[in-house]
């Protein structure tokens, strides 16, 4: 079992893959360095002399400088390791863009809508529009269970305590979330529950909708009626048999929309877990699916591996925009850009920003990306696509949901148990996690550190983990019934 990684060629440090105690002779290539204190699993160990000053290499790109001086074996972290990032950025596109061999896509068993669109899951949601009448939409989930019968999957609401007191950009954006829930294909039937005297009315809900069918999509005003959950129950019984019409059929893999997304992250994630998925991504691009990556902050420092990946100019100069915009958006509220990583990551042993970022975007693989959207659009371009969201996991996974993704892949070195609308796949980067969490973890990429299996087999593995659970496997989360959103307030929208 290896001890350390060196993941690049330039690089002047390896990554523990285990606990390495002082005094330890550890193999790096053609030679052996002798580690000069304790070294965490996941964290960093000098394999050269460093100079104070000098950058430090990971991932063949520097993630910070030293602070002192090291020599080989020592524990390079927060102690002596910082960024060497600032503001915005002026970008130039230097295309360097490798289109995937395409591969013929293999099935898997989902619902194809009356407007075509596939489906991996057929539920029912309720969408509460203010969050005054939360409960209400609790208790019609509650009361009636027994419409989930057939091929319906579940029946489930999503609330919020927004859609009053709300003004501008900020009353925008909730409404632009909502409206795009509602459209997500994984829902067979929606029943919109208003109050009926909130900021976001019925009129600019619908406006904000759009075309839609009525048959699927019905509203409730909970002010216009003398009992709201009976008047519920008659409209949930009409959704239930329109929904239950729909049966699961073959369906190419090209018409997935995965999104990608990682929290807790730890110093093995950009290793195991988020490579893996980038296998998986590139996998899924070359048979004419699509793919989602968030999370903008944590691309900051990291867009080299990124920026010149751009189909062309235009979607470089959209990337662009995302990036600087978010970098502003901090500025505005007068926040340090690069205050990051967390505590949590940082014990896992991630050590900056640039560090965090050049692992977070493995999960790009290697695809072109073929475009940038805004916060609330849909995916309508196949292939790798940008998506403008925040590093906090329940507002990027539901802005990913949002985004049309059937499902998510969520990469965690320390685990979480939520879950988005949409299924959301846990992923651990080590083998101690998945033996600790089982009912959290739905796949253990800390196979790859333990030597079990290469990145190429694990990337295979979760594609077809990805295939079953499109056809009806349930995630961990969903076992539990965990599904919940969050609306990114006060950010940008593209």
């Amino acid at each position: 079992m290896p001890l350390a990684i060196k993941i690049n060629p330039a690089d002047n440090v390896v990554v523990a893959l285990h606990p390495i105690a002082k005094g330890t002779a550890v193999p790096v290539n053609d030679t052996t360095i002798t580690a000069v204190e304790d070294i965490p699993q996941g964290h960093k160990m000098a394999i050269a002399p460093i100079a104070q000053g000098e950058n430090v290499i990971k991932y063949g790109f520097p993630i910070g400088h030293a602070t002192t001086a090291a020599v080989p074996g020592t524990w390079m972290h927060t102690h002596n390791i910082k960024t060497n990032l600032s503001g915005e950025v002026e970008y130039c596109y230097h295309p360097n863009v490798h289109p995937l061999t395409p591969v013929e896509p293999e099935t898997f068993m989902g619902f194809r809508r009356s407007d075509g669109r596939a489906a991996i899951r057929n539920e029912i949601w309720i969408i509460p529009t203010v969050g005054c009448v939360n409960d209400c939409a609790k208790a019609l989930v509650r009361d009636n269970q027994d419409l989930v019968s057939g091929t319906i999957d579940g029946l489930y609401t999503f609330t919020h305590p927004f859609g009053c007191s709300q003004t501008g950009h900020d009353h925008a954006q909730t409404r632009k979330l909502l409206a795009a829930l509602c459209r997500h294909p994984n829902a067979g039937a929606v029943l919109v529950l208003s109050l009926g005297c909130e900021n976001l009315t019925h009129d600019q809900f619908v406006a904000e909708l759009g075309e839609y069918d009525p048959n699927r999509v019905k509203f409730l005003t909970c002010q216009d009626v003398e009992d709201e959950l009976t008047a519920g129950r008659e409209i949930l019984k009409e959704l239930a048999a329109y929904a239950g019409s729909f049966h699961r059929e073959p369906i190419p893999a090209s018409e997935l929309v995965v999104g990608m997304k990682c929290g807790g992250s730890d110093g093995l994630s950009g290793i195991t877990a988020n490579p893996t998925i980038g296998r998986f991504s590139d996998m899924l691009g070359a048979r004419g699916g699509s793919t989602v990556l968030t999370e903008v902050p944590e691309m900051f420092g990291a867009e080299g591996f990124l920026m010149d990946r751009c189909q062309n100019q235009r979607v470089f100069d959209k990337a662009v925009n995302m990036i600087n915009g978010f970098k502003n958006y901090f500025i505005s509220h007068n926040e340090v850009v690069y205050d990051n990583p967390s505590p949590g990551n940082k014990q896992g042993g991630i050590t900056t920003l640039e560090d965090k970022s050049c692992g977070c975007v493995q999960k790009g693989g290697s695809a072109p990306i073929m475009d940038v959207i805004g916060y609330g659009d849909a995916v309508t371009t196949k292939g790798l696509n940008m998506l403008y969201g925040p590093g906090n996991d329940l507002v990027s996974a539901t802005a990913l949901t949002a985004a049309g993704a059937h499902m998510i892949l969520f990469s965690t070195g320390r685990g979480t148990p939520f879950g988005a609308p949409a299924p959301t796949l846990k992923i651990a980067t080590n083998s101690q996690l998945a033996a600790k969490k089982p009912t959290w973890i739905d796949f253990n990429a800390g196979v790859v550190a333990d030597g079990e299996k290469t990145l190429d087999e694990a990337g295979a593995d979760l594609y077809r983990l990805v295939l079953e659970v499109a056809s009806g496997k349930k995630t961990r989360a969903e076992e539990k019934g965990f599904r919940e959103i969050s609306i990114f307030k006060d950010g940008v929208v593209l």
